[in-house]
């Protein structure tokens, strides 16, 4: 999808040396008041080795200081639980980094469709909700705008892309959150239909082992798929939840 060079991230030009540096990304009470209620401890120092130059596999897009940085802010990807779970009272709730994980098996199993790159499904799936490393996991019960939360997430998909260094890499990123974003193509309605049957394939799951029922994943999803895998995927999770609710009433 063509980009307009507006809509990308500006970022740094990596550097070729750097010396001992020790640098912070820390949001104050005067950034977003929102990311200090919902995201505790959004207070992250990365520290750099003496030396890091832009050798090895890669560099022609970040530095190896750039790359280990974007990796340990992405750490809380693993950490931070999916909210909606945590509000439901499901100990050990999947993390953010555990629903992109199998979404992206979604698309490396998918059967082939014309004209989609299951390639770009499975970076898409990677990617969408990356910008939850700083902002958190926003739900609609947050009562945080559509717009609004778009806005946020977006400015914090920049910040990612200052600290991997700039470069294709972070425009690549750039480009597969947007067009994720904006459901603007083929992969990006697969992958939107991946979100919702991971959700629902995890209600699922949560409800057979905490015995809980999670009527409103299956309701807010319920007529929203728009790709013939998705509605056929999401069929199949509703008919065994059904077929296991027969079963305890029996």
């Amino acid at each position: 999808m063509a980009i307009n060079s507006a809509t990308r991230c500006c970022c740094m030009s990596p550097p070729q040396h750097r010396t001992s540096l020790s640098r912070s990304i820390l949001l104050t009470p005067n950034s977003k008041p929102f990311l200090l209620r919902h995201a505790p401890n959004l207070s992250l120092v990365l520290v750099r080795s003496q030396t890091s130059g832009s050798e090895g596999f890669g560099s022609s897009s970040s530095s190896s200081s750039s790359v280990i940085d974007f990796l340990t802010l992405c750490h809380r990807l693993k950490t931070t639980k999916r909210k909606g779970w945590v509000n439901h009272g499901i100990k050990g709730a999947e993390s953010i980094a555990d629903h992109m994980y199998r979404m992206a098996l979604m698309a490396l199993i998918a059967a082939d469709v014309p004209g989609l790159s299951r390639e770009r499904c499975i970076k898409i799936a990677l990617v969408h909700d990356i910008a939850e490393a700083i902002v958190g996991d926003i739900t609609p019960s947050d009562g945080v705008p559509k717009a609004e939360k778009s806005r946020m997430e977006q400015e914090a998909l920049n910040k990612m892309c200052e600290v991997l260094g700039g470069g294709i890499r972070a425009d690549e990123i750039q480009e597969l959150w947007l067009e994720y974003e904006n459901n603007s193509s083929l992969e990006a309605n697969v992958v939107k239909d991946f979100d919702k049957v991971e959700m629902i394939l995890q209600a699922l799951e949560y409800e057979m082992e905490h015995g809980k029922v999670l009527d409103e994943f299956f309701i807010s999803t319920a007529g929203k798929f728009q790709t013939e895998i998705g509605k056929n995927w999401a069929a199949e999770i509703i008919s065994r939840r059904k077929s296991l609710s027969a079963k305890r009433l029996s």
